[in-house]
């Protein structure tokens, strides 16, 4: 609540206004006018109801170009993660960079995310910006010290639709590997095989080293998953066999399986994934449809819904019940045992 005090002085009557803080400081102006007063008192106040006041200077001397090169520079953050994250935030470098602090509000935010659904983005890649932008946020908050509260955090997540599954037809699959196999190159046609063959997310694959790959127990270690839990998945078929080939030709400036130019970085193929399905005539589908694939083949082959979250990598069976669709003939074994024992 506000206080304003009417003061007489040689320079004549101002008003003091005084707005109690969170944790007990106090902020204070003054003005030749109780009208001034009062609407500087309702603006601070509605900024702290808001989460955009800050008590502090930091949050007025950092431009949010600032906080975000100091966070991608963050000897914390992984590489994989840095990678990913950073076309996201050279976008919001781009849009509010100049910007202090103190000055970027939800609605701030909310506008520019507002630009990306404009442009047809869809509200799953726009919630990923946002997401990206309020880890930074939540390092300045937590670690930095620059500001009080993190602005993304009052920001409501868009809708999503819900997961869906689409998977290649066997006419699918064997017209994108023949493709695959064809466009010359030999790194997409092996992702594409483990894909299909592991469950394994885009970046799982992509991230993978020498050291994750035992080609003596036939086996491929994910250390740095979405979960954050180590899993191995049994190598098979044409996905060791092409492994076993690549082994022999690794490139001994990296450690990686599929390192691009730069030797640090994974090889990028959204270029050439785009081509392979326009030459293909697959329609609607990503590359981490090889996943759902990947998991609908598991389930309609009689693989228990237990075990096909393990190999995905899910903690719970919430994530795998939308391929249990596929295999009816375990519900249906359920129902009959039922109703015999009911006489129905």
């Amino acid at each position: 609540m506000a206080n304003i005090r009417k003061r007489e002085g040689k320079k004549g009557i101002s008003y003091q206004v005084q707005v109690r803080l969170k944790g007990g400081g106090l902020e204070s102006a003054t003005f030749t006018s109780r009208t001034k007063a009062k609407l500087w008192a309702q603006s601070i106040e509605a900024a702290i109801r808001d989460g955009r006041h800050f008590t502090g200077s930091k949050a007025k001397q950092h431009t949010l170009t600032n906080l975000l090169e100091r966070f991608l520079e963050h000897p914390s953050l992984q590489e994989k993660t840095r990678t990913n994250y950073q076309p996201q935030l050279t976008w919001w470098s781009n849009q509010l960079g100049s910007k202090v602090l103190a000055d970027i509000t939800p609605d701030t935010i909310a506008k520019q995310r507002d630009k990306l659904i404009n442009k047809g983005y869809s509200n799953s890649s726009a919630n990923r910006y946002v997401a990206a932008l309020s880890s930074a946020f939540g390092m300045a908050v937590k670690e930095f010290g620059w500001l009080e509260v993190n602005p993304c955090s009052k920001l409501r997540k868009l809708a999503e639709p819900r997961g869906r599954v689409r998977y290649l037809s066997d006419e699918e699959r064997s017209c994108l590997l023949k493709v695959c196999e064809e466009s010359g190159s030999c790194e997409l046609h092996i992702l594409v095989v483990l894909a299909l063959s592991t469950g394994a997310r885009k970046n799982e694959l992509r991230w993978l080293t020498w050291d994750d790959v035992d080609l003596n127990r036939e086996l491929l270690y994910f250390r740095d998953t979405k979960n954050k839990e180590v899993r191995s998945i049994p190598l098979h078929g044409k996905g060791l066999k092409l492994l076993r080939k690549r082994s022999k030709v690794r490139r001994l400036d990296t450690s990686l399986v599929f390192p691009g130019k730069n030797p640090e970085h994974p090889v990028n193929l959204e270029k050439s994934w785009r081509s392979v399905l326009k030459t293909a005539g697959i329609e609607d589908f990503r590359f981490h449809d090889l996943r759902h694939s990947a998991a609908s083949y598991l389930v309609m082959n009689g693989v228990p819904l237990r075990s096909v979250a393990e190999i995905l990598g899910h903690k719970t069976l919430a994530m795998v019940f939308r391929y249990s669709h596929l295999s009816p003939d375990h519900l249906r074994e359920e129902i009959t045992r039922t109703l015999k024992a009911v006489n129905l």
